[in-house]
């Protein structure tokens, strides 16, 4: 049974950072990637950034968070990370980990983290 769980949400002023991690089991992910997507009350859940373990780590970001956040991860470990600086209250939202693709549609994973909430205040 695949898990993905993530961790490191939590309440932050705009312009602070946070660190999100997320694990999976149950299955590797070598051949393809994962990715953070986000989703603000009333929202449809959107891309935030994904990391390719197929081409060597390629990562690829929305452009409202490019030069702002970082994806990174360990591909042995099964473990992403994302690295959120200049945090704005637009921010604001639940974030999810997912696995097995790259894409930015969220109609092509087919394994979500339960969420981790991340609010900035103004």
């Amino acid at each position: 049974q695949v898990q993905l769980v993530e961790s490191g949400g939590g309440l932050v002023q705009a312009g602070g950072s946070l660190r999100l991690s997320c694990a999976a089991s149950g299955r590797t992910f070598s051949n393809t990637g994962m990715a953070w997507f986000r989703q603000a009350p009333g929202k449809e859940r959107g891309f935030v950034a994904s990391i390719s373990w197929w081409s060597g780590g390629s990562t690829y970001y929305a452009d409202s968070v490019k030069g702002r956040f970082t994806i990174t991860g360990d591909n042995a470990k099964n473990t992403v990370y994302l690295k959120m600086n200049s945090l704005k209250p637009e921010d604001t939202a639940v974030y999810y980990c997912a696995a097995g693709s790259i894409a930015y549609s969220k109609f092509q994973y087919d394994y979500w983290g339960p969420g981790t909430q991340v609010t900035v205040s103004s």
